[in-house]
């Protein structure tokens, strides 16, 4: 089967964008970066020859794709990447590392990067909990997840003991 692979749209701002995912993913890194020519530079991106046009970056191993194609395009909650996290200490990590410098906190684990783009942190034991068999646990985890930014899982746990 084909990989797919994710391409974003940057303001000009792609390479800066990856050094700044790399930063908080781990075993992460800058691949290749194509660059604008005097050809590729003329009506609607109007660049200077030799700003990075794409910029090819690895996070944990998936491969991604920065376009500064300028501003026509934004992100929107249309599209987002979800982390599964394995505890509370990791979706802690990213969620204040993705959330600095201008991010914006959503709900129910749901956040805005300062580039604009969606991300959802999952720690692993809340699926746990929205899973127990018992429904009426679900129904008081499902409750207090509503009511939440970051999800807390020490409080999703102390809802589902009711």
């Amino acid at each position: 089967m084909p990989r797919i692979t994710p391409w974003l749209w940057f303001d000009m701002n792609a390479e800066e964008a990856a050094n700044f995912y790399i930063g908080i993913f781990p075993n992460s890194e800058i691949g290749e970066i194509t660059r604008y020519t005097e050809e590729s530079t003329g009506g609607d991106i109007p660049v200077p020859p030799g700003t990075p046009m794409t910029v090819e970056f690895f996070l944990d191993g998936q491969v991604f794709y920065g376009l500064n194609g300028g501003p026509q395009f934004r992100f929107s909650e249309a599209v987002s990447f979800q982390i599964d996290c394995a505890d509370q200490e990791e979706a802690d990590h990213y969620w204040y590392a993705l959330t600095a410098d201008g991010g914006e906190e959503s709900a129910c684990g749901w956040l805005k990067d300062k580039y604009g783009l969606s991300w959802q942190v999952v720690p692993k034991r809340l699926n746990e909990l929205l899973a127990d068999p018992d429904p009426e646990v679900a129904k008081r985890v499902t409750a207090a997840m509503m009511k939440m930014r970051r999800i807390d899982v020490s409080a999703l746990e102390a809802a589902a003991r009711g």
